[in-house]
């Protein structure tokens, strides 16, 4: 997988956990720096362990399903880009609870990283460098995350919406471009 196309899967991992982050400093009544701090590790950690786990899983199943992995990649990366673009479209007000306490970070973190899981299967059958992915996935997370709460803090949810809907897009694509390389055999 060349560089672009990680950074922007990672971009794209990372906008729910984004807009989560948006909506917590939102809800935050007083923004302090290690709101962000805490907010950044907890999805940044999750994001990158969850890709790791869904990596171990598709190995142990690569040799079965090689001759159709890159459908699997595609499908997985649509439904959860579309999943994304619906979010994104999505007309609800969603409340954040202004907690950020390991109860209340540890649901919203397994939450918003659950698409990385189903992202590092496909890591597995496009035979991806996992330790480079997943360092860089929780890394981007992290920055982006912690962001989202200082900017949630100054400017709310008005960028809440478009962040789901262009990370589900990117997803998307990701997927389109997976699919059209092993059909076409580009690399």
């Amino acid at each position: 997988m060349d560089f672009i196309t990680l950074f922007l899967t990672a971009v794209g991992l990372s906008m729910d956990a984004f807009a989560v982050s948006v909506c917590k400093g939102l809800a935050t009544p007083q923004y302090k720096a290690k709101y962000s701090l805490i907010c950044g590790a907890w999805f940044g950690v999750f994001q990158a362990v969850m890709p790791l786990i869904g990596w171990l899983l598709g190995v142990n199943f690569k040799n079965m399903i090689t001759s159709f992995d890159h459908w699997i990649a595609f499908i997985l990366l649509a439904v959860i880009g579309f999943n994304m673009v619906k979010e994104g479209l999505s007309k609800d007000d969603e409340t954040t609870d202004p907690s950020f306490s390991a109860k209340s970070m540890l649901m919203l973190a397994i939450a918003t990283s659950i698409d990385a899981l189903a992202v590092g299967i496909t890591y597995a059958f496009l035979d991806v460098n996992i330790g480079a992915a997943v360092l860089f996935i929780g890394v981007c997370t992290f920055v982006i995350s912690a962001v989202g709460v200082k900017i949630g803090s100054v400017f709310g949810t008005k960028y809440k919406s478009g962040a789901e809907l262009a990370g589900g897009i990117i997803l998307i694509l990701i997927g389109v471009k997976t699919l059209i390389e092993h059909l076409f055999f580009f690399d």
